[in-house]
């Protein structure tokens, strides 16, 4: 492999690319057709190609590599820094070419194309969640307007929307039932769409040795395993747990000087539905623990006396991340037995 590195800009149709050696010097600059890419990349002496993390990374990632170059992706807050003068897409690859080369950069984790598909199956749950929610927020709304109020919750809605439609001492109209009863319907609708995904994540669960590893942990079942695996794969790509969990956001904020420390709320960095999925894992095994004594339990349970519910939750969640980590680290299950007291 020789020492140049190509800055690709990455768009719809046309990409920019350049050319760097290894000491910042500009060598060249060319733009492709998107159909021409994968020929000019193969025609190409192997070298380190790097991208801007985007929506089709991912596939280009897998498209390079098998022309024999060697792929990075880098997020797009640690590039903008390095473009010097206006925007535009010659400056975006020079800047990406220019922060891959500074020896301490962080760069995005690849996915795999099962990663990638497990990821798609976990975005279409997240968007039916999302569509139910927002459905029975309007049910509730709309039947409030006609005096009728149903408590928060899709079971409540579900046991108690039938009745309001079929009484006949409330002031729904003809009109105002019919709409009712095709919400209902379309609220069925969703909830057998999610059933449906969700079985399809506990098989995914059960084929992938490192999502059953996972699934050991207190506050992990079949959606966070999966989610994991789809967000870090094997952990490789981070150097300990705590690399994990900063980059999932769930490490304070700094905002220090002078040499003294100020710590805030936690970053919210990284990948948003993993670490809302890790917080409602460990809200779930925080409600749990009072019964349990093995040594996670009993200091979330310490955690719980001392700290307010919320922070205990990110603290457990923080945890928990970094353990999923060393159990990928080390490839074996929670170890129950050696930490019961």
């Amino acid at each position: 492999m020789n020492n140049i590195t190509i800055g690709l800009d990455i768009a719809k149709s046309t990409f920019h690319l350049v050319q760097m050696d290894k000491n910042g010097k500009l060598l060249k600059r060319k733009q492709l057709a998107r159909k021409k890419v994968a020929d000019y990349f193969a025609n190409l002496a192997p070298c380190i190609v790097v991208m801007e993390a985007c929506g089709s990374t991912h596939y280009w990632t897998r498209v390079l590599i098998r022309c024999g170059h060697v792929v990075k992706a880098i997020a797009p807050q640690f590039v903008t820094p390095y473009r010097k003068g206006n925007k535009n897409d010659y400056n975006d690859a020079e800047a990406i070419a220019e922060a891959s080369q500074r020896k301490n950069m962080r760069f995005v984790p690849l996915k795999s194309l099962e990663q990638q598909d497990i990821q798609m199956v976990h975005r279409v749950r997240e968007r039916l969640m999302k569509n139910r929610t927002a459905l029975s927020n309007q049910i509730r709304g709309l039947l409030a307007e006609y005096g009728l109020v149903i408590p928060k919750g899709v079971h409540h809605l579900k046991s108690q929307l039938p009745a309001f439609i079929e009484a006949a001492d409330n002031e729904l109209s003809v009109n105002a039932r019919r709409y009712f009863n095709g919400l209902y319907e379309e609220l069925n609708k969703l909830e057998q769409e999610i059933k449906v995904v969700d079985k399809e994540i506990l098989s995914i669960c059960n084929q992938h040795n490192i999502c059953k590893q996972l699934s050991t942990m207190n506050g992990i079942g079949p959606i966070n395993a999966t989610a994991l695996y789809a967000g870090i794969g094997d952990g490789k790509d981070f150097n300990s747990g705590r690399h994990l969990s900063a980059w999932l956001g769930l490490v304070p904020r700094q905002h220090s000087t002078g040499g003294k420390a100020n710590l805030m709320g936690i970053s919210k960095r990284g990948n948003t539905y993993l670490r809302t999925q890790l917080i409602n894992g460990a809200r779930s095994a925080l409600r749990h623990c009072d019964n349990k004594t093995d040594r996670v339990s009993l200091w979330a349970k310490a955690m719980k006396g001392r700290s307010s519910f919320n922070n205990a939750t990110v603290a457990l969640a923080n945890k928990m991340a970094r353990m999923a980590w060393a159990m990928l680290h080390h490839q074996e299950n929670y170890k129950f037995s050696n930490t019961q007291k």
